[in-house]
């Protein structure tokens, strides 16, 4: 069975459609399955099994783009294409099914299941490699508790002050998780950089891993966190797709959409960041944890 999957170029989105791949290689476990994404998020299914073939889809102007790809997967005829962007690709190439996104009401993991008309939704997941697990290891003291925390987001107004992250973090490495070490993480590039700077400096301790993992490897180290704070950002997904124990911090967004989607994860909501004590995300973590 041949399967094309149509996902994301946003690091988010592409990990909360992990849920239905999940779905699709549990239901067809001989399936070779083709992955559309963006840069961005090629990392998220580098491990994923049934996985045949990863094609990047670099974003051109004017749908530039989208004409290369048509080229590559009109050429075969598949057994179903699964398109959670809604694109005009999934109507123009050749295929026995195909399930398309349209809007729904809800949460952004039940709008995905509905593509293929699942309920309860299928919870994101993870895939890591023994070499991921590893190199991990390799970076995180095994004797004492992680507590990964995420200064960083593709906005500004999403971005919680670092000081408050600062307190979140003394607060608990004292009552819920004595002795814990700060782990810090971010994406690539300067600007993450320049996020993460502030909250690095005011945690000189911590270990800095920002954009220096690939994404297996953010996930191996997220698996073994004993807490993750950050906020609304494609970390915080991969966090709670992770397992970890997630606390999703949302002022503009709408955490009734993209709440962290996982077994141990809770969003603190405001109508702003500033607005976030540091007491409310401490209670949080205290809810989860206790």
């Amino acid at each position: 069975m041949k399967i094309l999957f149509v996902t994301s170029n946003r690091l988010g989105d592409a990990v909360l459609s992990t849920g239905l791949l999940d779905h699709l290689i549990r239901t067809y476990p001989a399936a070779r399955i083709t992955v559309v994404c963006g840069p961005v998020a090629e990392g998220v299914f580098a491990r994923m099994p049934n996985r045949e073939r990863t094609i990047v889809l670099s974003k051109l102007p004017y749908g530039r783009h989208w004409l290369p790809l048509w080229t590559k997967a009109a050429t075969h005829f598949w057994d179903l294409v699964v398109d959670i962007r809604g694109s005009a690709l999934s109507w123009l190439v050749p295929t026995r099914r195909r399930a398309v996104f349209r809007r729904v009401a809800g949460p952004k993991v039940a709008q995905l299941a509905a593509i293929l008309g699942l309920s309860p939704p299928p919870l994101p997941v993870v895939w890591t490699a023994a070499a991921d697990r590893r190199r991990a290891a390799d970076l995180l003291p095994a004797d004492r508790p992680i507590i990964v925390l995420a200064p960083t987001a593709n906005w500004q107004p999403k971005v919680w002050p670092a000081d408050r992250f600062a307190s979140v973090f003394q607060n608990l490495a004292v009552s819920l998780l004595p002795n814990a070490v700060a782990v810090v993480l971010g994406g690539p590039g300067q600007a993450e950089r320049n996020m993460a700077a502030p909250l690095l400096a005011a945690l000189p301790r911590a270990v800095d891993l920002v954009g220096v993992l690939s994404l297996p490897e953010v996930a191996a180290v997220l698996q073994r966190a004993a807490l993750f704070v950050g906020n609304d950002s494609g970390l915080m997904h991969l966090s709670a797709a992770a397992g970890a124990p997630t606390i999703g911090l949302f002022g503009p967004t709408d955490a009734s959409i993209y709440a962290p989607a996982g077994r141990c994860a809770v969003a603190v909501v405001q109508p702003s960041m500033d607005a976030i004590s540091v007491r409310q995300v401490t209670d949080a973590a205290r809810t989860l944890l206790i």
